[in-house]
């Protein structure tokens, strides 16, 4: 999984690498392995890449050195080698930058077709799509890619001579929304809150299968053929910001609905209802006034994100457990507790938090309500989930996971239940993580 961010103004006193920056910050959360930004003056691009996240990565020093009044950007969750963090710088033969989100299926058999050699699937994309481009123009060039590159993506290319590319796969499985300020600059992004950030207005999502080109006089739009559109059900329980929209989608108001659902499918007695931060506080928040439980701020969390099923003894897993969730004792102590989380893959997490809301804190109930179904498959589109013989919702019943992690009960919500609070047709949604069933875009 990435973000990914375009910024194009037009008039060259812009400088946008800074703006590219704030919005990069703003999808952070989409990826924290790497991040990279590429502008371009008109006559090159400037680079900066590395591993880490945004703030650490990006200096003053290094902005203010990086000029040009077009930028693309990306924050991305895959591990990649040094060579291929994006966005990729591709030379030949016409050199751009490239970065993506989202998976293609067939990339390998077009890359042989037209005898692209490639270290990375996003390298080699971006090889495909300059070679497109020298042979048709920017604008059909990229609506020939997207016509037979298979998959769930969007993406994102500056090429040297200043132009901007910005295209959805015709599933449109990846989000991607534009926003401009004025009649100064166009954004791209992933999601609507990296335009908010920067003071730019959020117009609508690009639809599938849609190119945008920005030149120095114009913005061109194109449409490749039209495909069977399926958007990522988990955008909306996980993987977007709450103040974002996707899809023309509050994301927020989604995650009420999900709360609510969930009350209506798992309620239960409690005195006091808890959300695990961040993304499950709308759920938590929903069931509350649902089921007239009172809710009650359960943790804090410590620092950054802190990656506690990597810690190589017992003892340290669970310090990294009270790191990101500490408890809050008052609200919680001799209580009956009801714990909203967003999703549960192995359940190490769960339990050492159950563990030690009933060893230190003498909860006298806890009964689990996640707001998403159960994961039971690989994603094949570039969301991080660990192998199925891990994923602890594919081998157990309800109350065998809620006996594994100490919980009085403990229940999903239902994948019916899911579409419901989302709010569009179910045969136009990605549920593949949640059923083993995939879109046709993944077929290729």
């Amino acid at each position: 999984m990435a973000g990914i961010v375009g910024l194009y103004a037009f008039d060259k006193l812009w400088r946008m690498s800074r703006f590219t920056y704030y919005s990069l910050l703003a999808l952070q959360h989409r990826g924290q392995e790497s991040a990279g930004l590429v502008t371009c003056y008109g006559e090159g691009l400037s680079e900066l890449r590395g591993k880490g996240t945004v703030d650490k990565l990006f200096t003053e020093d290094a902005l203010t050195s990086m000029k040009g009044w077009m930028s693309i950007g990306s924050v991305d969750a895959e591990v990649r080698p040094e060579s291929s963090i994006q966005p990729v710088v591709v030379s030949e033969p016409v050199k751009m930058a490239f970065c993506m989100d989202g998976k293609a299926v067939n990339w390998r058999e077009l890359a042989e077709a037209e005898g692209v050699k490639s270290a990375s699937d996003v390298e080699a994309i971006a090889k495909l799509l300059s070679k497109s481009i020298k042979r048709h123009g920017s604008l059909e060039g990229a609506v020939k890619l997207l016509e037979s590159l298979k998959g769930g993506y969007c993406f994102v290319a500056l090429t040297e001579s200043g132009e901007m590319i910005a295209a959805r796969s015709p599933s449109g499985l990846k989000p991607l929304v534009i926003g401009s300020f004025g009649f100064d600059y166009g954004v791209i992004a992933s999601e609507s809150c990296a335009i908010d950030v920067i003071g730019a207005e959020y117009k609508a999502d690009i639809p599938p299968g849609e190119v945008y080109l920005f030149t120095p006089y114009s913005i061109e739009r194109a449409r490749a053929e039209k495909s069977e559109v399926t958007y990522c059900s988990f955008e909306y329980v996980y993987l977007a910001r709450p103040d974002s929209y996707i899809n023309d989608i509050s994301i927020y108001e989604a995650r009420v609905r999900i709360g609510e659902v969930l009350a209506e499918e798992h309620p239960v007695d409690g005195d006091v209802v808890i959300g695990v931060p961040e993304t499950a506080i709308p759920f938590a928040m929903a069931y509350s006034n649902k089921t007239k439980i009172p809710i009650a701020m359960g943790f804090v969390r410590t620092g950054p994100h802190v990656r506690s099923a990597i810690k190589p003894t017992q003892f340290e897993r669970l310090v990294g457990v009270q790191l990101k969730l500490n408890p809050i004792k008052p609200a919680i102590r001799g209580k009956r507790l009801i714990l909203i989380d967003d999703s549960v893959v192995r359940g190490n997490t769960t339990k050492n938090t159950v563990t030690l809301m009933r060893n230190k804190l003498g909860v006298k109930e806890v009964h689990v309500r996640i707001g998403s179904p159960k994961i039971m498959s690989h994603c094949p589109f570039g969301v991080e989930v660990p192998p199925e013989d891990e994923l602890i919702a594919r081998h157990l019943m309800d109350d065998e996971v809620a006996a594994v992690v100490g919980a009085d009960s403990f229940h999903w919500l239902s994948v019916d239940g899911l579409v419901r609070a989302i709010g569009v047709p179910k045969h136009m949604l990605c549920l593949g993580c949640f059923t083993g069933r995939y879109p046709p875009c993944f077929k290729g």
